[in-house]
């Protein structure tokens, strides 16, 4: 069964080799006029005529079949083609009858006249038909055609006509099976023709298809990224950011921050298994999900709700590591769960060091019913940071399959403490890149940064702390 696509370039293809065969019909027949009027043998003009414009007729009749089935995207009937090639064929046959009976030349003459080479010329052209069996009976009728006129020939002639003035029967058999050999070469040719034309059109659809792809992945990234806050929250003592960039066109990271009605701010961020789309879906479900969370029970048992909601979504190969920040502009308070997500780490800067968040339990989506712990508030400091990022930063290796590691990241993050939020974040990628010397990026990247700011105030308070500590010891 042929495809749409196939048929149209067939069509196509026969509507060039009839145009070409009118082409050379039409000189055919300016040639025949001109020579039957020089040499003044009206009987053979007129028979060649006759010949030449009804097989200029028929071949007129069927392309305008052939661009009407273009034109209206239908097929052309099958018995057509028959009496095409039929027609085709057989038209040498003729031109050589028509020269018996004008006796223009000799019987046996006629056997070997140049219009025996129109057999090779239709057998020639027939292979724009892409269809081989179709061009194999060309190549059949033509040979039947020929060796029926030798057979007349010699059945009507050859006790009449002297040895000397014609070659062995056996000569005109051969002739005969060069024309059924070339119609069996120009099958050969026309079935390689048909699979580049058809190895063409696979590919035109494959590109077609892959262009569609792409342009709906691009409707997905952009829906995806639309997603994504667009701005950051604006708190007095505090400075936050948040960054993504997936792989591919889409990712299974998402970062999220979200005002809840009792005034604090849930700071969110997800990895989906894989990248691409389906991890895309996955992280877009669980945002859903955490948001109508946060505001319906804040954080209150927020990660045995996920997982279950979730656990009954996915299949048993997805899954989602999660954290969340609670925080408490009023008095800095934060507190922060994590399902299976990790590092989160905390530079607390009054002391120089890095606390890391433990995890309440496994990813979301994992095991339904899982219990997960609760954490304990924890109170930021001026110059403190909690950072959230995902697995593509430091799992991204350079081209001698080291990984740029926690340690780099800690060290990275330090060496910016005192940058903004969106600036720790734009160096952290930069001290990627450039470790990676230049190996692709094989996962999603997505950062967030929680600073409290510097304040003046701020380090007057701990000032004054760090000395009352000091007179009571």
């Amino acid at each position: 069964m042929q495809s749409r696509a196939f048929e149209r370039a067939s069509l196509k293809s026969e509507a060039y080799r009839v145009i070409a065969l009118l082409c050379v019909l039409g000189v055919l027949t300016i040639w025949v006029v001109i020579r039957g009027v020089v040499e003044q043998n009206y009987l053979l003009l007129i028979g060649q005529a006759i010949i030449l414009a009804f097989v200029i007729s028929h071949e007129s009749v069927m392309l305008h079949h052939i661009k009407s089935a273009l034109r209206d995207d239908v097929t052309v009937v099958p018995e057509l083609w028959v009496f095409n090639v039929f027609i085709e064929s057989q038209l040498p046959t003729l031109a050589l009858f028509v020269l018996l009976l004008a006796q223009w030349m000799t019987p046996y003459q006629v056997l070997v006249a140049p219009a025996i080479v129109i057999y090779f010329l239709f057998i020639t052209l027939s292979t724009l038909r892409l269809r081989p069996s179709l061009t194999l009976i060309t190549g059949i009728l033509s040979a039947l055609g020929y060796l029926f006129v030798t057979f007349y020939v010699e059945l009507k002639f050859g006790g009449s006509t002297p040895a000397a003035e014609r070659f062995p029967f056996v000569v005109y058999v051969v002739y005969a099976a060069l024309i059924f050999v070339a119609g069996i070469i120009a099958a050969a040719v026309a079935r390689q023709v048909r699979g580049y034309v058809q190895a063409a059109l696979r590919e035109a659809k494959l590109q077609s298809e892959l262009q569609q792809i792409n342009h709906d992945l691009d409707i997905a990234r952009s829906i995806q990224q639309d997603l994504l806050p667009t701005s950051s929250p604006q708190l007095e003592h505090f400075d936050i950011a948040g960054w993504n960039q997936p792989a591919n066109q889409t990712g299974g990271d998402y970062f999220d921050w979200q005002l809840l009605p009792d005034g604090q701010l849930a700071i969110s961020v997800a990895d989906a298994t894989g990248h691409g789309i389906g991890p895309a879906l996955v992280s877009s479900l669980c945002r859903a999900y955490a948001r109508a969370s946060f505001l319906s029970n804040g954080h209150d048992r927020v990660l045995e709700r996920l997982n279950s909601l979730l656990a009954n979504d996915l299949a048993d190969d997805r899954f989602v590591t999660f954290a969340v920040i609670f925080l408490n502009p009023a008095n800095s308070e934060i507190k922060v769960l994590s399902a299976g997500h990790g590092p989160i780490l905390w530079y607390r800067r009054s002391i120089n060091k890095w606390e890391n968040f433990e995890a309440q339990g496994i990813p979301l989506g994992m095991i339904d019913g899982m219990p997960y712990e609760d954490s304990r508030l924890k109170a930021l400091k001026a110059g403190d940071m909690i950072v959230l990022v995902t697995d593509g930063f430091y799992e991204w290796q350079n081209p001698e399959d080291e990984e740029f590691g926690i340690e780099r990241l800690k060290e990275t993050i330090r060496q910016a403490r005192d940058s903004s939020a969106e600036e720790v974040i734009r160096q952290l990628y930069a001290a990627v890149k450039l470790f990676s010397k230049g190996t692709e990026q094989k996962d999603d990247l997505t950062a967030v940064v929680l600073k409290r700011k510097t304040t003046i105030t701020a380090l007057r308070e701990e000032a004054a702390e760090n000395d009352l500590l000091a007179v009571t010891k």
